[in-house]
């Protein structure tokens, strides 16, 4: 399809259910106020644990958005989905029914997908035999549930699928959702990242790998984005939903139009399995296939959602990689990471932080990076940080990297 059939598509809902806020309302106050979500662990017994801090989700009730029966049946991260999907729909006021079912579709990335049932299961084997096993634990644990379950609540028949890249996945989703549209595949899709991984296998195997913070004293300022004192990555849970739709038929029911996805860009380090290519080599490739996609210079861009994990890796590769494409025009530009806030959703990350550079461009304020007191060196751009900026954001770019080499970059821009 030449670039002139490619549909135009823009963002008419959104949802999130995060460590600092369960609503979109509630998640954006909190962004721009720079509130911390991050705490001692709750979900289970940490002590043993070399990291014992994460942004959990507080106070939410699946009961809230399904009957008890198909809570039963679904694992934590598809009660996100399903909740933060369903608030995006009612946000976009996009009524699914017979006539529209099959145009509209679900595309919802994860990292982990069901893990804590996997631990839960595999303790009844151990303890009580194979007999005991929930004969519904597979369809609760498998990552596509997020998706499958989510267009079974919504009736949604539309195209459906969960990507599964890392921590590039919520963003992987939101691409792939923005494709399908675009070349007339679906009049509008649901799509994003979940994540519930706040488990204790999980821990000790991001302990282990000395991957995480261990600030446990100190949780409110273990999440510190590119300050010299980083010691790691602080693991939080939730998703992140979009709701894009086919321009004209956003038009034809006078939709609310927060912004319009204009670029995508993915590519593979092809280096090592968790570690980033020098100078975010692969990085870098991905933030120049977005802005060719969206027809966009390296000037157009206001504001960047980054990756930003808090690892010693991650920020200054990142930084460089930003530096790489953009040239000059990177010391113009707001950088920030909200994972400062809640934490690394693994998964779920590219979801809400989609949300956030979404919301950026509809209210021109960015958000912070809080924690961020002496920057390392190495990490020399406009992080934003302490408190959130009134500016003009004609652009904004949303990065996502995953183990595997994975990255993913997408560009928003003002609708008109």
């Amino acid at each position: 399809m030449s670039n002139s059939e490619k549909k135009r598509v823009v963002i008419t809902g959104l949802g999130a259910i995060t460590p600092i806020g369960n609503t979109l309302e509630a998640y954006w106050q909190g962004l721009m106020s720079g509130k911390n979500g991050i705490g001692t662990i709750t979900a289970f017994d940490a002590s043993q644990h070399g990291s014992q801090i994460a942004g959990e989700v507080k106070g939410f009730d699946p009961l809230d958005f399904m009957d008890r029966k198909d809570m039963k049946r679904a694992a934590r991260f598809a009660h996100f989905a399903i909740a933060t999907s369903k608030m995006a729909l009612a946000d976009a006021k996009l009524n699914i029914t017979d006539l529209n079912a099959e145009q509209i579709g679900v595309m919802i990335g994860t990292g982990v997908g069901g893990i804590q049932v996997m631990e839960d299961q595999q303790e009844i084997y151990l303890n009580r035999g194979p007999s005991r096993c929930s004969p519904f634990m597979v369809p609760m644990m498998i990552a596509n549930m997020a998706a499958g379950l989510t267009a079974i609540q919504t009736g949604a028949k539309g195209p459906n699928s969960c990507p599964v890249t890392a921590c590039a996945a919520g963003s992987n989703a939101i691409g792939d959702a923005f494709r399908l549209v675009q070349n007339g595949y679906a009049q509008a899709m649901i799509c994003g990242g979940t994540e519930s991984a706040v488990t204790p296998l999980t821990f000790g195997g991001f302990s282990a790998a000395r991957a995480m913070s261990t600030r446990n004293d100190d949780p409110t300022h273990a999440s510190r984005p590119f300050d010299i004192d980083r010691d790691g990555f602080v693991l939080g849970e939730g998703c992140g939903i979009l709701i894009l739709e086919e321009l004209e038929h956003a038009l034809s029911r006078d939709a609310k139009i927060y912004a319009e996805i204009v670029g995508y860009g993915m590519s593979c380090d092809a280096y090592h399995m968790t570690g980033i290519a020098p100078q975010g080599e692969g990085a870098a490739r991905a933030l120049r296939l977005a802005l060719k996609d969206g027809n966009l210079q390296p000037t157009d861009v206001s504001y960047i959602n980054a990756h930003g994990t808090s690892t010693p890796a991650n920020d200054p590769n990142e930084t460089a990689a930003i530096k790489t494409v953009l040239g000059d025009h990177a010391y113009q530009i707001t950088v920030s990471s909200t994972k400062s806030m809640t934490g690394h959703l693994l998964g779920g990350s590219g979801g809400i932080e989609g949300v956030a550079a979404v919301m950026a461009v509809a209210n021109d304020k960015v958000p912070p990076t809080i924690n961020l007191t002496t920057p390392d060196p190495d990490c020399d751009l406009d992080y934003v940080a302490g408190t959130s900026r009134d500016q003009t954001v004609n652009v904004a770019l949303s990065n996502s990297f995953g183990f595997g080499g994975h990255n993913v970059t997408l560009a928003f821009k003002k609708y008109e």
